[in-house]
């Protein structure tokens, strides 16, 4: 492998135009199809496998008009103090906005109040229900407009109207914090590097590695059915390890220029010993990203696979234009220890023998392994002890911050009609295989009333073949409580007994039954998912270490931090902590996804500083030095690198905090305390502890699995038939 690497990175060090040109013509081809691909369409959210979906599959079937895919608006009325909506200037200032909404070119029907029976109990409050033809993300700017106009024209007529549904909805904006994330990352790079050229190169990598992820999921959104997060998603990882990977390279390139080394050999040896290293970390992230696709969630698969593939373009970037870039540069990239005159610097390195930062930690943590391990155990257990009040759920209109319309929307249909009336459940009774299918929808129409929780059940609403009916049910709970899902059970458990004596199906559906299943998919595929990442990524870093404790010890230190960050995330977004300094306006349950979520992608860039910082001590060690001195070794070449690449990644994440849409929000604060957690906590500090109590047993592998296992020589052993005899001699004599 690292020989491979070296010479991939000395060829691309050689013919850096081409390299350079085959990258600008990837980005150029992959902007032009995203320029012209039509339009991507609001992502279809299927679940394959749950009762709800094959509920929502069924009505596809049986009522071909009843489509799911068109945006739908809910126009609510209030009336003002004292008056009501029944009122004759009220009744006629609805009836007038009915007409106006009708006039739509893409709006397919409109259902007006007063026949529809969509006044509430005390008369207050009445509500208009549009269907368009086409989704939310389709609708064109005119009919959003209009819809908008409509409300107007009755708020200016005195009445209250807000607009709840899906069709006013947008993609997400993630806001100029994003732009603060990036700008904080050259701000570390010039730091680390002490000089702009240098700093310049990992952002440069980074932004044309996203562009070109980006751009080809734009241009395959429509044909695939990505939605609007997948690409937020992979803008968010690839920009963070983007940046990382090069950094390492343009960093291992500098200390092998102080070596004395020329500039071709210099690349060629930082692709192979830091580019190893890389490859390795990408294959963690890959592997956690596409493993996603076994809970069999294609929203979910879509977006690890589309994540992982702009990872993979990441690594490549790394490996071969960092090195085409380095050659451009010369003699601009200075030896680590000197610093650009740009910034004011001279040529005189720094004095040696003076530890630096890394040093004294790490020798401070060999000295204090017990203690270091103990306080960073405690700590991270402290953080996640919120986890254990997770509650999960999908967010709605009742999530949405209270300045939205559709939030207040929400909260008048739930004083109106009740708090249940927003999650309506749809049952689906298919009786196509029963004798008398009206008696079987009267009978399961009756047997819902008698159960607790239910407000209204509506009379059944057969198809035109007669075989099948839906029913709607309005709980008496809010679609996100405890008791609404207590109903929805107790529903199924009363419909598999009648679907036993009269052949026929019942099945519970609607958003909150789909909500519900979607829970239950994420929390039954957690584990195997665990053991299948873990488990191949423990193999890869088997191969990587040569250890059997170091991927062990990797594992369990992921475990810790990644509880710890669900800890933050409850507390955050769940308890309310900080919310304020979130700008998290309303708090609710966790995102369902968010744990199986968290434990695939922090799990991958856990392992990326736990293959950076450990190779370094693994090459120390395999070149001579004691167990203890390799991890104080490892810590002064490469403590000072990854406490800047997670400084990067956290800035990037945090960027992701200012998005306007709650999942990636959500997304964004549980990445950067994740990597927070996992890099000064257990990479900085648990780790060097573990390895110091463990000695030389931490690099033990049984001799049978070392014969078996493939020799990859992350650290450059083999680059030593590379140099000049002259060069190998000064090599061994320091």
């Amino acid at each position: 492998m690292a020989t491979f690497l070296y010479k991939l990175g000395r060829l691309a060090f050689r013919r850096r135009h081409f390299v350079a040109l085959i990258w600008v013509a990837l980005l150029t081809l992959a902007g032009v199809g995203a320029a012209s691909a039509p339009a991507a369409g609001n992502t279809s959210f299927s679940i394959p496998g749950t009762e709800a979906q094959k509920a929502f599959d069924l009505l596809e079937q049986r009522f071909p008009g009843m489509s799911a895919d068109g945006a739908t608006a809910r126009v609510v009325f209030k009336a003002p103090k004292g008056e009501k909506m029944t009122d004759a200037v009220n009744k006629a200032t609805v009836e007038k906005t009915v007409k106006e909404l009708r006039s739509g070119s893409e709006v397919a029907s409109v259902a007006d109040p007063y026949t529809g029976h969509a006044v509430s109990g005390n008369g207050t409050i009445a509500y208009a229900s549009v269907k368009y033809e086409v989704s939310g993300m389709e609708l064109e700017d005119s009919s959003k407009d209009a819809l908008k106009h409509a409300a107007q024209d009755a708020r200016d007529a005195g009445l209250t109207v807000e607009i709840g549904g899906d069709a006013l909805s947008a993609a997400p904006e993630t806001g100029s914090s994003e732009i603060i994330g990036i700008a904080v990352a050259a701000v570390v790079l010039v730091i680390t590097f002490g000089s702009l050229l240098a700093a310049g190169f990992p952002l440069l990598t980074a932004i044309i590695g996203v562009g070109i992820g980006v751009s080809a999921i734009t241009a395959l959104a429509s044909a695939l059915d990505l939605g609007s997060t997948t690409s937020t998603l992979a803008s968010m990882i690839g920009l963070a390890v983007g940046i990382d990977y090069a950094l390492f390279i343009v960093s291992r390139y500098r200390a092998e220029l102080a070596e004395g080394r020329e500039r071709e050999d210099a690349a060629g040896r930082a692709v192979g010993t830091a580019g190893s290293a890389v490859v390795f970390a990408g294959l963690t992230v890959v592997i956690a990203l596409v493993g996603l696709s076994v809970v069999n969630i294609p929203m979910l698969t879509k977006m690890g696979v589309a994540a992982a593939g702009t990872v993979a373009v990441a690594v490549l970037i790394a490996l071969t234009m960092i090195p085409a870039l380095l050659g451009y540069a010369g003699r601009r990239i200075r030896p680590a220890g000197q610093k650009s005159r740009l910034l004011g610097g001279g040529r005189t390195p720094k004095k040696p023998g003076r530890p630096n930062m890394g040093t004294r930690w790490a020798s401070f943590v060999v000295r204090r392994p017990v203690t270091v391990l103990l306080l960073g155990v405690l700590g991270l257990g402290a953080a996640a002890i919120p986890a254990a009040s997770l509650e999960l759920g999908l967010p709605d209109d009742g999530s949405q911050p209270v300045s939205t319309t559709q939030r207040r929307a929400y909260d008048l249909l739930s004083e109106g009609f009740g708090p249940g009336f927003n999650g309506p459940l749809m049952i689906v009774v298919d009786a196509k295989d029963s004798a008398h299918p009206k008696a079987v929808f009267s009978e399961v129409g009756h047997e819902i009333k008698g159960l607790k929780d239910v407000v209204t059940v509506t009379p059944a609403t057969p198809n035109k073949a007669g075989d099948t009916a839906t029913i709607t049910v309005v709980p008496d709970s809010k679609p996100s409580s405890t008791t609404t899902e207590d109903l929805v059970h107790a529903i199924r458990d009363k419909g598999a007994d009648i679907a036993r004596e009269t052949d026929s199906k019942v099945l519970v559906t609607g958003s909150t039954a789909m909500n519900i299943d979607v829970s239950q998919k994420l929390n039954d595929a957690l584990l195997p998912y665990l053991a299948l990442v873990v488990g191949l990524a423990f193999l890869l870093l088997i191969v990587v270490f040569r250890s059997v404790l170091v991927p062990l010890k990797a594992a369990l230190g992921f475990l810790l931090s990644v509880m710890a960050a669900l800890g933050a995330v409850v507390a955050v977004f769940q308890w309310g902590w900080l919310s304020g300094l979130m700008n998290v306006e309303e708090t609710g349950p966790v995102m369902s996804m968010m744990p199986i979520f968290m434990v695939g992608v922090v799990f991958g860039l856990a392992m990326d500083y736990e293959v950076f910082l450990v190779t370094r001590m693994r090459e120390a060690y395999v070149h001579g030095e004691k167990p203890s001195q390799a991890v104080v070794t490892g810590f002064r070449h490469g403590a000072r690198v990854v406490t800047a690449a997670a400084v990067i990644m956290i800035a990037v994440f945090s960027g992701f905090i200012g998005s306007s849409e709650s999942m990636v929000k959500m997304i964004g604060f549980g990445l950067a305390i994740a990597v927070f957690f996992d890099a000064f906590l257990v990479r900085m500090a648990i780790v060097p502890a573990v390895l110091a109590l463990l000695g030389k047993r931490a690099w033990w592998l049984p001799k049978w699995l070392d014969r078996a296992l493939p020799n990859v020589d992350v650290e450059g052993e083999g680059l030593r038939a590379h140099a000049d005899p002259e060069e190998e001699k000064e090599l061994v004599r320091a």
